[in-house]
């Protein structure tokens, strides 16, 4: 669910409570604010959200706060307090390996790249924290199919339409294509259309 930038904290407090009464206690509900609050805003916005038992809060605040992470992660222990789709290396997720409290870490690999990310994989493996990649399931189940440490996909179905074949997902599960290197092909048309011309 998205929080914080579309709604007021009302809202999202309302809208989190309609969505487990409806779903009840045994589905997860994943909420991502998308850097929206400061940390003070964050800690009294996720306190409420909390009782209502999110598997966890994304992006409460900026990347770069890595005090306000580990704040809301001192504060709320009963959820996750998640981020890293906006720290594109290992380096710049350090402080999250130094400091134990942030139990699952978000890379994005069109901005570090796939290497990049088997390393922040080992890094991350290291110190008993998992991997749920931002975006680009396609790419991202050969990944999570290679390393210890994964958690879960992120898949919006964004791309689906550009591949010749793109991996199934049947049962909630996307398994990587037995194909050559990552196995996906554009289409065709999709490429003749978006050729660029001097």
């Amino acid at each position: 669910m998205q929080a914080g930038h579309v709604f007021t904290a009302a809202e999202d407090m309302a809208n989190l409570r309609r969505m487990r009464e409806t779903l009840g206690d045994d589905v997860d509900i994943m909420i991502d604010a998308n850097m929206a609050w400061t940390a003070d805003d964050a800690l009294a916005v996720c306190t409420k959200l909390a009782g209502y038992g999110p598997y966890w809060i994304e992006e409460p605040v900026a990347a770069q706060d890595y005090s306000g992470y580990f704040r809301l992660a001192d504060a709320l222990p009963q959820v996750r307090i998640v981020g890293g789709e906006n720290h594109f290396t290992r380096f710049e997720l350090r402080p999250f390996f130094e400091r134990p409290g942030i139990p699952v870490l978000q890379p994005d690999v069109a901005r570090g790249g796939l290497t990049e990310l088997r390393k922040i994989a080992t890094v991350a493996d290291t110190h008993g924290i998992r991997l749920a990649p931002h975006l680009y399931p396609e790419l991202m189940v050969h990944l999570l199919a290679s390393i210890p440490n994964g958690l879960v996909l992120e898949d919006m179905q964004l791309l689906d339409d550009i591949w010749v074949e793109a991996p199934p997902v049947v049962d909630g599960c996307m398994r990587p294509p037995d194909r050559p290197g990552h196995g996906l092909a554009i289409r065709p048309d999709i490429l003749r259309d978006a050729r660029h011309h001097d």
